[in-house]
């Protein structure tokens, strides 16, 4: 007979605020193979698949925040009928005045969990005031539902998208769980238009979110896990008892971990919502083949650099305001992206950085305009001189968004510049031999043209069902030997 231990049961069905449920946890397999059994029979029946989907989606909330997930239906309530007010207004001043008062609203509770003791502590620094810090925990995934929140009223209030008139689907928009905790950032007139179509799945949309799957699990579990819990996070903690060269090392490790940690989440979204019949944008497209800032930024974080252009710089004016403007707009928008990432002045810094980098990065452009018919401008050695500085100078600002102090940061820079010790390479490579493997093979993966990701898209298209099921028996095999004693949680978790 067998015997059921409902209290272990229970607890496995319960948040747990040290094993959230995300997609490299354990218990996310069950979860998602629980919710695709019912998808199979639901997905058809609109209502029904909306209803299945938005229950699924809150608990998978819940289980990965605990009750803040009550956040994200207060949000849906509020800017559903916000939306449709603005809509239904009938003056311009009406108008305004419910956009002022949804982005009031959604900035102000991202700014008091977010922002709230990043404040207080200045105010105490300045010795204006003792003010005691809040004992408050960011509830995850709010900076990036409260950026869709955003999108969607603006949009409306711009006339460029019809408020939906089902509460439901509004609320299943927002909560997609796919998407949910780290993006991508997903605009509605993008999304919602799915949400009642007739959804036909194809052998190509099963290949293709198979290998994205896959792929995102094994560049987040085998390479940043690997890579960061065995060397780079040894690096960052103490800096200063490394060699300048192993901090050269621990900088090109940090990029291949925040690039195979954040894309490789986000292929897993989009991946899954392939395999529902849902399509969501491509949020990285290889950012380190990049040669210049600008095309970097049109490479990383896709969702969030296309909003705070389409929200934040047009908004501001844009390059329709003259050429120091335009500047200005760049560094204020770019400044606070840094500041989104979090309540830090390292962030901001990082900003500021790219902020500058962009805006000489346009004088370059109107200085030395773009020629088509330019051999030397378009040729192999010209770009790839391009991509080497763009990398670099991209690792030179991770110093800063990874550092935990300015002190730490300069540290680093210091020890790169003032102690390489390039003697020591060989006895690194001799103690960290697996990780310096794991990171080249990141970077070898990261520069495989795209024509390989479309051969293995469509060898997996060609494949039976039984195969397909080989193929991520063999992954996740792989996955579990590479995967660390503890959970290595999203570095864009705490965003």
């Amino acid at each position: 007979m067998i015997h059921i231990d409902y209290n272990k049961l229970l607890d496995q069905l319960t948040y747990n605020a040290k094993e959230p449920l995300l997609f490299n946890s354990g218990f996310f397999l069950f979860f998602f193979f629980i919710f695709l059994l019912g998808y199979q029979f639901l997905y058809k029946k609109k209502i029904t698949r909306v209803v299945y989907f938005t229950i699924f989606s809150l608990y998978f909330f819940y289980k990965a925040c605990g009750f803040y997930f009550l956040f994200i239906i207060l949000s849906a309530v509020i800017d559903f009928n916000l939306s449709n007010w603005i809509y239904k207004a009938k003056t311009k001043k009406s108008k305004n005045a419910i956009l002022i008062f949804s982005i009031i609203i959604n900035l102000g509770l991202l700014f008091y969990f977010k922002y709230t003791n990043f404040f207080i502590e200045i105010i105490n620094d300045l010795q204006m005031g003792q003010i005691k810090p809040l004992n408050l925990i960011l509830p995850i995934g709010i900076s990036f539902y409260t950026f869709e929140n955003l999108s969607y009223t603006i949009d409306v209030y711009r006339g460029k998208f019809k408020p939906v008139q089902s509460f439901l689907d509004y609320c299943f928009f927002l909560s997609f769980f796919p998407k949910l905790v780290m993006g991508p950032i997903v605009r509605a007139a993008d999304f919602i238009p799915q949400i009642r179509k007739d959804i036909f799945i194809t052998n190509s949309d099963i290949a293709r979110g198979m290998y994205l799957i896959l792929g995102g699990l094994f560049k987040k579990v085998v390479i940043s896990d690997f890579i960061y819990i065995n060397y780079v996070q040894y690096i960052f903690d103490d800096p200063s008892r490394h060699s300048g060269i192993e901090c050269l090392l621990g900088v090109y490790g940090y990029a291949m971990v925040i690039y195979c940690d954040f894309s490789g989440y986000s292929d897993m979204a989009i991946g899954m919502a392939k395999w529902m019949g849902f399509s969501i944008n491509e949020n990285f497209d290889s950012p380190y083949q990049s040669s210049s800032i600008t095309e970097f930024w049109r490479r990383w974080h896709i969702s969030l650099s296309s909003w705070l252009k389409d929200y934040l710089y047009i908004s501001l004016g844009g390059n329709r305001v003259g050429k120091f403007r335009q500047y200005l707009n760049l560094m204020i928008t770019m400044l606070l992206g840094g500041l989104w990432h979090g309540a830090s002045f390292n962030f901001i810094v990082w900003g500021g950085m790219h902020g500058l980098a962009l805006a000489f990065d346009k004088i370059r452009m109107s200085l030395f305009p773009k020629n088509p018919n330019s051999k030397l401008q378009n040729s192999f050695f010209v770009k790839t001189i391009g991509v080497i500085i763009t990398f670099h100078f991209v690792c030179f600002c991770w110093i800063f968004f990874k550092a935990s102090s300015f002190d730490d940061a300069g540290i680093i820079i210091t020890q790169i510049f003032t102690n390489f010790n390039g003697s020591a390479w060989y006895a690194m490579l001799g103690a960290y031999a697996t990780v310096f493997s794991i990171m080249l093979l990141g970077y070898i993966i990261h520069f495989i043209p795209k024509a390989y990701e479309q051969f293995c898209e469509f060898i997996l298209s060609k494949i039976t069902v039984v195969g397909r099921i080989a193929v991520i028996l063999i992954f996740i095999w792989i996955i579990i030997q590479a995967k660390q004693a503890e959970q290595v949680m999203p570095i864009y978790l705490q965003f």
